[in-house]
């Protein structure tokens, strides 16, 4: 059976690897044509294999989310390889924990420019492309749950204000932009075993039975748990809806 999102393009920031990589995998997997942005320079390698799989157009771009023009830049590029995107992940993101005190006015800064700046950058581009060719599309932000409850042992004030902003976000330019036909949902994930989430294991071990104990399905995520919400989102079997936050965490935050 032909998907419904056959035949479309996609934008993932953050799609070298992790869950960035792992979305555009199931994209790509719908017959979605997939652009990948990153700063990673294995960002092309990956975008070459996934076409080479799953038999789509691909196109992978070394990119600054927090740099405005570079964002639109590569719009422009992907515009040309794969013609207008019409959806858009937002994976691209990064943590730094550690005592409030002692937080940097850089340390801050950078979380906040990578996970809030970048996907607004990342919305404002792909927003503009559907505004000008008049057609409709869903951006999928991945927030996080701890954009609504606060994450423990660890601290990390910058990482949860700004993916608390991240969905916040979501709901205004879904409010905006709804009258044009495009969606815009967030999607926040509990603990998943990314690259990201093991560099902080790697520093802090004890962490993980910590988290684990605290998740009523007794396991953190993979990435690919969350292909069947991102691909549900993208579709059209979602059209009316937008501007919500969904809480995909193995429980987590229900007790």
């Amino acid at each position: 059976m032909t998907s419904t999102l056959d035949g479309r393009s996609a934008v993932i920031t953050g799609g070298a690897r992790g869950i960035g990589l792992e979305l555009a995998r199931a994209l790509a997997a719908q017959g979605v044509g997939v652009a990948i942005l990153d700063l990673l320079d294995s960002v092309e390698v990956e975008a070459e294999a996934i076409s080479e799989e799953f038999g789509v157009q691909s196109y992978g771009r070394r990119v600054d989310v927090t740099d405005q023009a570079a964002v639109a830049e590569a719009f422009k590029a992907v515009r040309k390889q794969l013609g207008v995107p019409r959806v858009l992940v937002t994976a691209a993101g990064i943590e730094i924990n550690g005592d409030s005190v002692k937080v940097t006015a850089e340390q801050w800064r950078k979380v906040i420019d990578v996970n809030l700046s970048g996907t607004f950058f990342s919305a404002q581009a792909f927003g503009d492309g559907l505004l000008n060719a008049g057609t409709s599309g869903s951006a999928i932000f991945i927030a996080s749950m701890s954009g609504s409850i606060v994450n423990v042992p660890q601290w990390a004030a910058s990482y949860n204000a700004s993916k608390a902003a991240v969905a916040h976000l979501g709901r205004s330019l879904a409010v905006e932009w709804a009258a044009s036909g495009i969606r815009v949902n967030s999607i926040s994930p509990g603990y998943v075993l990314t690259d990201l989430t093991q560099a902080i294991l790697d520093e802090e071990p004890a962490l993980h039975d910590d988290w684990v104990a605290r998740i009523p399905q007794g396991r953190m995520a993979r990435p690919e748990d969350l292909s069947g919400l991102v691909t549900f989102l993208a579709g059209d079997s979602s059209s009316y809806l937008t501007g919500q936050d969904i809480v995909i965490d193995g429980g987590y935050t229900a007790i």
